[in-house]
């Protein structure tokens, strides 16, 4: 998606891949071949290009730093993306500015001394600290956790205990559980000139830690809005960022019936995740802004004016097209159906194989009208529906 606003742009495009079956190598001018990992690749790459952006975490820091002493090639900076791309590192530094985040404890490894009894004193030291209840908790993978993967939401010790004996060697996060009402997020991007611009904020429904819909504007009181675009825009002034930015949250009414053992201060917003690249949350705005995140991720990289995030509609409902089966199919039926949808617009990432979890593709209808929660959502079920029929 980015190659093709590059494409739209006259920006030339080269890619850096391992899999001839990636879709940017039909939309890439030239493809330099290695992994994400390879940095030999990745040095190819700045040979032929004055910029190299990423859309990904899977980035080796400390192996790229040398390719890159002045700091300007890389757009997001090696040294913005520095405190993001460990969860543990990147709560540390949300923390340390005083913004909301969820009660957390790093573990580096507690494969081997992953007792009941330490991990009870462990999950007690962060009810304390969070002021609520023991379970549930959050455990997530510090690095390459990435669509859903690597995080577990767990309900006892005995589950704790299992998922960090089955992955020893691994850093994990483990967090006090957000009783939140809705999940939000919000793209912003920042240009080489510090010029900012917020798209709408939207709200998600994950299934299984997979974003499955977003909603456009998100249903909350413009006092929210308004707090949420402020954060996002002292972070990425904060991190002196280049580039969009996708930003996860999540909001807590005021009123909300807690247990009786939660703060009532839990209530507002707390952010879940800051993402330092182009957004599954944004996809909407293909279709649905003036400019989409893609086409403002290029602008802000290679120095252009940003341009206008605004909506060009009333809203709009995406929804994303998991795989559900092991299959080479490319369910031209289903999407045939679905782009009968009205104002409907069906996107297919020619991924294959598919396989359980894997995003195939998202359609993105555009809402000529204000629509209520209740149509917003009924939409996004009868896509859901067309795509997963047979479930």
């Amino acid at each position: 998606m980015m190659g093709l606003a590059a494409r739209q742009l006259g920006i030339p495009w080269v890619v850096q891949t391992a899999a001839p079956t990636d879709p940017a190598v039909a939309v890439a001018q030239e493809v330099i071949w290695g992994s994400v990992t390879d940095v030999a690749a990745t040095a190819q790459l700045l040979e032929r290009c004055p910029v190299v952006t990423f859309e990904n975490e899977f980035i080796p820091l400390s192996e790229l730093l040398p390719l890159d002493p002045e700091g300007s090639r890389f757009r997001p900076s090696l040294n913005t993306l520095k405190p993001l791309l460990d969860k543990g590192e990147q709560r540390k530094f949300l923390a340390h500015l005083g913004l909301p985040v969820p009660a957390f404890q790093l573990l580096p490894d507690w494969a081997e001394r992953a007792d009941l009894a330490s991990l009870d004193s462990l999950v007690d030291r962060l009810s304390r600290v969070s002021g609520g209840n023991r379970f549930p908790v959050v455990l997530k993978q510090r690095r390459h956790g990435y669509d859903g993967q690597g995080t577990q939401i767990l309900q006892n010790t005995q589950a704790l205990q299992q998922a960090l004996q089955q992955q020893p060697g691994i850093p994990f996060l483990l967090e006090e559980w957000i009783p939140f009402e809705r999940e939000l997020a919000v793209v912003v991007a920042r240009s080489i000139t510090g010029e900012i611009r917020v798209y709408p904020v939207v709200e998600t429904l994950q299934v299984e830690q997979i974003c499955r819909r977003v909603i456009v504007p998100a249903r909350i009181p413009e006092p929210i809005t308004v707090k949420v675009q402020e954060i996002a825009t002292d972070l990425m002034e904060k991190l002196e960022a280049v580039g969009v930015f996708g930003l996860e949250l999540f909001w807590v009414p005021e009123g909300q019936p807690f247990a009786s053992a939660m703060r009532s201060t839990k209530a507002g917003i707390w952010i879940n995740e800051l993402s330092p690249r182009v957004h599954n949350s944004g996809h909407y705005t293909l279709e649905a802004c003036l400019t989409s995140q893609f086409e403002q991720h290029l602008r802000a990289i290679t120095g252009l004016p940003l341009g206008d995030p605004s909506l060009r509609c009333a809203g709009a409902v995406m929804v994303n097209l998991l795989g559900y089966e092991h299959s080479q199919s490319d369910y031209a039926e289903k999407r045939a159906a679905l782009a009968r949808i009205p104002n409907a617009t069906v996107h297919w990432y020619d991924k294959t194989p598919a396989r359980p979890g894997r995003k195939l593709g998202h359609v993105t209808v555009c809402l000529p009208t204000a629509a209520d929660g209740f149509q917003a959502e009924a939409l996004a079920t009868q896509i859901e529906s067309l795509w997963y029929e047979q479930l």
